[in-house]
């Protein structure tokens, strides 16, 4: 049964990581709903992104397990459901 995942990751912020996540996204068909990237403020060689997913828990795992063999990306969280997701954009988006 599909459903909403919220998927976190800490990468390199450089041109070629957003790519081949969305490459591994695409191969297994799995469709983005919402997605958020920042660079951290500290380090501008480093970013996160933020993306809500609407998939199977089991093809979630694989998603999961494809990311974690990328060399740019350092940490990667998954969490069910979208509350996950709205509480992660709310702290990456500066609200004056």
């Amino acid at each position: 049964m599909k459903q909403d995942y919220t998927l976190i990751l800490n990468a390199d912020n450089n041109f070629s990581v957003l790519n081949r996540i969305i490459n591994v996204l695409n191969r297994r068909r799995v469709r983005i709903k919402k997605m958020m990237a920042h660079e951290h403020e500290d380090d501008f060689k480093r970013g996160g992104m933020v993306l809500l997913l609407f998939t199977t828990a089991d093809l979630m795992e694989k998603v999961k397990l494809q990311m974690e063999k990328l060399i740019e990306v350092d940490e990667v969280i998954v969490q069910l459901g979208s509350a996950a997701y709205v509480e992660r954009s709310e702290q990456i988006v500066d609200v004056d």
